[in-house]
């Protein structure tokens, strides 16, 4: 064989050689990009929006329940005695105090009746007074005041407390209100602490801490308006 035809020959199967490379690395490039493309699919499509959406964001348990149930007509006697003082009142603060307490807990009250019902949960009627699974008892003890006895939420006032306070007017009425208001407020700040402490849903937690802060405020104003420290 002439040196020309090797020559020819180990050309061509050089070039074949090189073919053959070529493809089996397409083929290798191309199963890596498949295997890419499949672990990337099979990746959870909601795993970013889970880690993005806050844990108990729209979660709810018995708690926040309970906490809605019993804060609202917790509420509505605040907003019925704030009502009495704007006519019966005699000081300029004390009625600014109660049109203040209006404004915070009337829209509080339909937040919290918007929460029961897109949760499937009873709204209490306007005029209830009971906090639901909370025994209430029968009358009063002897030497017990109307608003310990009643209807097992801390601070509500009873209903003889209720009257005497419709019947009372100008400084009495000041100093009754504010005394009552105190205690009841108190009580909104038991409930509002055991939300914050044992409830699940966002919204409630931070309506819970608006509470604590407000009423805590109101408390220290009311207690400088009886002259206590």
């Amino acid at each position: 064989m002439s040196y020309t035809v090797r020559m020819f020959a180990r050309r061509a199967g050089l070039a074949a050689a090189g073919a053959s490379a070529v493809f089996l690395l397409a083929a290798c490039g191309g199963g890596s990009g498949d295997d890419a493309g499949q672990a990337a699919s099979s990746a959870p499509s909601g795993a970013s929006a889970s880690a993005s959406a806050p844990a108990g964001a729209t979660a709810h348990n018995a708690q926040d329940v309970a906490f809605a149930q019993g804060m609202i007509p917790h509420h509505r006697q605040a907003l019925e005695m704030a009502g009495l003082a704007a006519r019966r009142g005699s000081s300029a603060e004390v009625k600014s105090l109660a049109a203040r307490i209006e404004k915070a807990q009337d829209p509080e009250i339909r937040t919290m009746s918007g929460w029961l019902r897109a949760w499937g949960e009873q709204v209490p009627q306007d005029g209830a007074t009971d906090m639901p699974g909370m025994d209430h008892g029968g009358s009063p003890m002897p030497g017990m005041d109307h608003g310990a006895a009643h209807s097992g939420m801390p601070g509500m006032m009873g209903e003889q407390d209720m009257a005497d306070l419709e019947k009372a007017s100008g400084k009495d009425f000041d100093r009754m209100f504010l005394t009552m208001m105190v205690e009841h407020h108190q009580g909104a700040l038991d409930m509002a602490r055991a939300e914050q402490a044992k409830g699940a849903y966002g919204p409630a937690k931070k309506t819970a801490g608006d509470i604590v802060t407000g009423q805590s405020a109101e408390i220290a104003e009311m207690k400088r308006l009886l002259g206590q420290s």
